[in-house]
């Protein structure tokens, strides 16, 4: 996200979601209503493992009306009397679980969903809910939106990092990721973005159906539906399909020319990080100037505006950094935004720019009052300061610390090392520091400490 510029720069890879309340009498549990992320503590649901999500969606801006079904498959991680989904408003018309009716209510944006028949742990299991109404715009910590934001002619459909249910119901955590598939109906005339590769468009009375399917894990936060009126261009990049959609109020700023530079920026971090991690990519240029922020949605990075190139940058190495190697709590984001950063620093110092370490010059020359230095990246202090220049800056300049620290031998294979090892999975900061730790032979819990959680400005590491 390159969230960042709107502020002012100011356990492990394996999932198990078995958190869950206590059986009574030795028979089946109630799945938890949270995992207990340390800044959105009800985000998610505990007793299952969402394995493919099947999106049905049905919208029309006038009136700013959404029919929508969303079919999940998943995995009982124990037995389960009740279970929780994420949804936010909308009237639901409907449950199903197997097959079967269930019972629902309601409790914030918790859907607590009773089946017929308890499910067993370790099976695989069906839920369908239908609903229709006005999809909800979330208000941040931070103020900005998020969601299913409304724009003239569609909506920009962004969720980081708690949009999703504004839309779809959803196990809204980045540590149950999933497979997707998406039909989005809009109006004739209207072309609808969703994930993945574009399987088909059929038009029937009026309307269009877009389908999409996203074959990689993916954490619901990433997921997107963004429509409106675009002109869609098809390319490749070796055999990997790119999508890239411009608002026509956005294509006389140059809007295709920055994204078709997306092709030789995913060759050039294919050779540094590792092979690009999706079967296809893309970027969606919007005029949404009410948003005022990019996303890396996977494999449709979405742009509010025509992109600087740097932001084109920024927005393709998310693919490797936060869509594939995927952060486990909120307060790790600096995993995502620090080494999306340095590889735009990267990026430059291997195409004629400024190298990485006069970028962390220029950041290190910051007064030590500076709130990059009073708000450490690992330790931001809340929700509202997930997105503030900490994570981006420090979080960057502590790689490039590292590099210095390590040598640039070790540095690369460290980097090269974390993706291929968490490619499609969730890791912590604590991950990170045992592989660095592990490469160079070097015990780093000092320096780690200082540059991430400490907040004061670093003066010996």
């Amino acid at each position: 996200m390159s969230r960042s510029r709107l502020l002012g720069a100011a356990v492990g890879a394996a999932t198990v979601l078995a958190v869950a309340a206590p059986a009574s009498a030795g028979g089946p549990a109630v799945g938890s209503p949270g995992l207990g992320d340390p800044y959105f503590p009800l985000a998610g649901n505990g007793g299952y493992d969402v394995r493919h999500y099947s999106l049905d969606l049905d919208y029309v801006r006038a009136g700013n009306q959404l029919d929508g079904t969303t079919t999940i498959l998943a995995t009982a991680t124990q037995d389960l009397r009740r279970f929780d989904l994420d949804l936010r408003g909308f009237t639901i018309t409907g449950v199903t679980v197997n097959l079967l009716p269930a019972a629902f209510q309601r409790d914030g944006q918790e859907l607590i969903i009773t089946p017929r028949v308890p499910v067993r742990r370790g099976k695989p299991f069906t839920v369908k809910v239908r609903y229709h109404g006005e999809p909800t715009e979330v208000i941040d910590p931070d103020g900005s939106s998020e969601g299913w934001v409304t724009t003239a002619d569609g909506a920009f459909v962004v969720n980081e990092p708690q949009g999703s249910p504004g839309w779809y119901a959803a196990n809204d955590n980045p540590r149950d990721k999933a497979t997707y598939d998406m039909a989005i109906t809009v109006p004739k005339g209207i072309t609808a973005i969703g994930n993945g590769r574009l399987l088909s468009r059929r038009d029937h009375g009026g309307r269009t159906t877009w389908r999409w399917y996203e074959d990689s894990p993916m954490a619901p936060y990433l997921a997107t539906a963004t429509n409106g009126v675009f002109e869609l261009r098809v390319s490749k990049v070796g055999k990997i399909p790119l999508y890239h959609a411009v608002d026509p109020v956005e294509a006389p700023n140059g809007a295709f020319d920055r994204l078709a530079a997306e092709a030789e920026v995913i060759r050039f971090f294919s050779g540094l990080w590792g092979p690009y991690p999706f079967s296809s990519g893309g970027g969606v240029v919007d005029h949404a100037p009410e948003v005022g922020y990019a996303l890396e949605s996977q494999t449709k990075s979405q742009y509010d505006n025509t992109p600087d190139p740097s932001t084109v940058v920024h927005e393709i190495a998310h693919q490797w950094f936060g869509n594939s190697v995927s952060l486990t709590v909120w307060p790790d984001i600096w995993l995502n935004e620090g080494f999306a950063t340095y590889s735009e620093w990267i990026y430059d110092e291997r195409h004629g720019g400024p190298t990485a370490q006069q970028s962390f010059d220029q950041v290190y020359a910051r007064p030590p009052t500076n709130s990059i230095w009073t708000r450490p990246p690992a330790n931001v202090g809340g929700p509202a300061f997930l997105f503030t220049g900490t994570v981006y800056d420090r979080g960057a300049a502590t790689l490039q610390a590292l590099r210095v620290k390590v040598g640039d031998r070790t540095f690369f294979r460290i980097m090269r090392d974390w993706y291929a090892r968490n490619r499609d999975g969730n890791v912590t900061t604590a991950d990170f520091i045992r592989l660095a730790e592990k490469r160079s032979g070097t015990q780093l819990d000092a320096f780690f400490d200082v540059w991430l959680y400490q907040p004061v400005k670093p003066t010996t590491w």
